[in-house]
């Protein structure tokens, strides 16, 4: 396929229009390129693996944030995983598993400034965009240093089916923790308490308050929640929070698609009373765990305390609509798209 790239035609996903409420396939636009072969000290990847996330989201706002919006008519950036498939760089041999952040596109030429070679020998490479990647990194970080969990703590996980929160049950469970948490299918429930071993899962569409229910589930009260989600489960996470408890925030899916902000939780000032405190979080400026947090999750999952789901799409031209899904709860697990190759 790769003999003769300046012949040769990649496929692209643009971000054409910024959403208005939850995105839309016309949002995007799926683009034909011709691919450019690699000069002196460059390499051409071909991805195999695209990772989508729910903060991709607030990158296609225009508004300032923690990280750029994306730009209009250009490719989405995002992780992925492909093989080298042509070099002139010494460092990057032909059928080289790399990570990279250009992802939504199915080649792209890099010096290597922006790569990093992962072993496949071991584990799928797509487990590195999600339980070895940013994602498992996050759960690590948030759960561990953030909020600053205790063995044998009790443990409240919102979204807890999902590629992050299902890292942050397992990590607490290997902690020891009681762990609760939240999902919405009968068929997530079963996997978080038959597969991952959390010990309550809350069905948040069946249940009228959460709040009670999880003063129920935990009536000595939690120590820690780990919020995905934001408005109802936080302001159940409060009520129910001990003394000195914690709440690390890593994302308030619940909100992402609202074009006007709701207000807060109506019980902040419990806050004070409880002396809770309340951190959110970026991972990237948390690298420096990154050797320690791959060491630890190796050891994790390979004595069998850590395993994941994943979601699948094939074909680049469905990127766009495996983003729009991590907002309607179908799925489990980290959302990847999967290219041929």
């Amino acid at each position: 396929m790769f003999t003769d790239t300046t012949q040769t035609i990649q496929h692209e996903i643009h971000l054409i229009s910024r959403p208005e409420g939850t995105p839309t396939k016309s949002n995007f636009k799926c683009v034909e390129v011709e691919v450019k072969e690699p000069s002196a000290g460059q390499f051409l990847v071909q991805n195999r693996w695209l990772s989508v996330d729910p903060y991709m989201r607030g990158r296609m706002r225009a508004g300032e944030s923690y990280a750029e919006p994306f730009e209009l008519n250009a490719p989405m950036q995002g992780g992925c995983v492909g093989k080298v498939v042509q070099s002139q760089n010494a460092d990057y041999a032909i059928g080289d598993w790399v990570l990279g952040n250009q992802g939504w596109r199915t080649c792209w030429l890099s010096d290597g400034s922006d790569t990093t070679k992962i072993d496949v020998t071991t584990v799928s490479p797509q487990a590195y965009l999600g339980v070895l990647g940013m994602t498992g990194l996050t759960a690590y970080v948030g759960l561990l240093k953030i909020a600053e969990l205790r063995d044998k703590e009790a443990v409240f996980v919102s979204a807890a089916s999902g590629a992050v929160g299902s890292v942050v049950c397992q990590i607490a469970k290997a902690k020891n923790c009681f762990v609760v948490g939240s999902a919405g299918s009968a068929k997530k429930i079963k996997w978080l308490k038959d597969k991952v071993g959390v010990d309550e899962v809350i069905n948040y569409k069946e249940v009228d308050d959460i709040s009670a229910k999880l003063k129920e589930l935990c009536p000595q009260g939690i120590d820690v929640y780990f919020d995905n989600v934001g408005g109802d489960h936080l302001k159940a996470a409060i009520d129910n929070l001990n003394t000195n408890g914690h709440i690390t925030c890593c994302g308030m899916i619940s909100s992402y698609n609202d074009q006007e902000p709701k207000p807060g939780p109506n019980n902040l000032m419990k806050l004070i009373g409880k002396q809770i405190r309340m951190e959110g979080f970026i991972v990237r400026d948390h690298l420096d765990k990154q050797d320690e947090f791959l060491r630890q999750m190796s050891q994790w999952i390979e004595s069998g305390k850590v395993l994941w789901e994943e979601t699948v799409t094939e074909g680049i031209e469905n990127a766009p609509q495996a983003f729009i899904n991590l907002f309607n709860g179908d799925k489990m697990g980290k959302s990847l798209v999967k290219l041929n190759g």
